[in-house]
């Protein structure tokens, strides 16, 4: 039986088929860098690897020619083969812990918590939509990146806020990168041959988290409410002192909408260099000596090093 499991980004579709219940790996690629001229597919399967550049218009173009060439590659013979489609949601909020089969009730209840999670639910979301118009006779499922740091003590996920505004509203650290900081957490007890161990891990690209685990279970994580929080990423500010958006606010005489755009698409490292979110970009501005991307790298370095720092005392 085949599976099909994806991550819809913002920017990238992200996918993998596997066998089950063997949990054999037939294919997984991404295409990236979607809506831009110099988008990117690759696909790996048996022992051949696929890169090309491509223009991809929409997340439905990028989908429609990834299985395109699953067919021309005689991967699959046909999309029946798939009997079960998987999507990683970034926020269950506080309703879903584990993983979800998807129904209407379900769709409108995700539609409802994007604004936790602007830059990924939305997206996923649309994915959603995409796959089960393709895909409508098999079962789709959510696996949400917030299940994993359920087991965070109140002291780690509680803001020192009204405490009413947990009670009614729910609001508190919830976590992020959950699926990757699990596998990277049960891989490593594997590789050490123990059932659990305690780790600091650094989950770093255009969106970023470090999580502090011990005996397998997350017990703090850099991200919070909603993926805005914690260390400088690729467009989003990371952490910051709240008085900051009011006094922008009011100089730049900006609506809530526009400042928390310019948190979540403007900052990070867009912000500080006026010139990419792409960490390969700035990294390759750093080695040439560039003097905004050296200050970028620098800026992120210190705030890496303060959250392992603090995690491992």
């Amino acid at each position: 039986m085949k599976i099909l499991a994806v991550n819809m980004g913002s920017s990238s579709f992200k996918f993998q088929i596997s066998e089950m219940p063997s949990e054999k790996l037939i294919v997984n690629g991404a295409v990236e860098r979607i809506g831009l001229e110099d988008g990117i597919i690759k696909i790996k399967y048996d022992d051949k690897k696929v890169k090309e550049t491509m223009h991809f218009k929409t997340h439905e173009s990028a989908v429609e020619e990834v299985l395109k060439r699953l067919r021309d590659y005689k991967i699959i013979e046909d999309i029946e083969e798939i009997r079960g489609v998987g999507h990683r949601i970034v926020h269950g909020g506080p309703e879903y812990t584990q993983t979800t089969l998807i129904d209407e009730e379900v769709l409108e209840k995700l539609k409802k918590i994007e604004d936790l999670a602007p830059l990924h639910n939305p997206h996923a979301n649309k994915g959603i939509k995409i796959l089960m118009n393709i895909f409508c006779r098999v079962p789709h499922f959510v696996v949400f990146d917030t299940a994993f740091h359920q087991t965070m003590e109140k002291e780690a996920y509680l803001y020192a806020l009204p405490y009413h505004w947990y009670e009614k509203h729910k609001v508190r650290k919830y976590g992020f990168h959950g699926n990757s900081h699990r596998y990277v957490s049960e891989h490593c007890a594997k590789l050490l041959n123990k059932k659990t161990c305690n780790l600091i891990i650094c989950h770093l690209g255009n969106g970023a988290s470090i999580t502090a685990v011990k005996d397998g279970k997350s017990i703090d994580t850099t991200m919070g409410f909603t993926p805005l929080a914690g260390i400088p990423m690729g467009t989003r500010c990371g952490n910051i002192d709240p008085e900051i958006i009011p006094y922008i606010m009011k100089k730049e005489n900006l609506s809530i909408e526009e400042i928390m755009h310019k948190l979540n698409k403007e900052s990070g490292f867009l912000g500080i260099t006026g010139l990419s979110s792409d960490a390969r970009e700035i990294e390759n501005g750093f080695l040439e000596g560039d003097e905004m991307c050296t200050l970028t790298v620098n800026i992120y370095a210190r705030k890496i090093a303060e959250v392992i720092g603090g995690y491992y005392v």
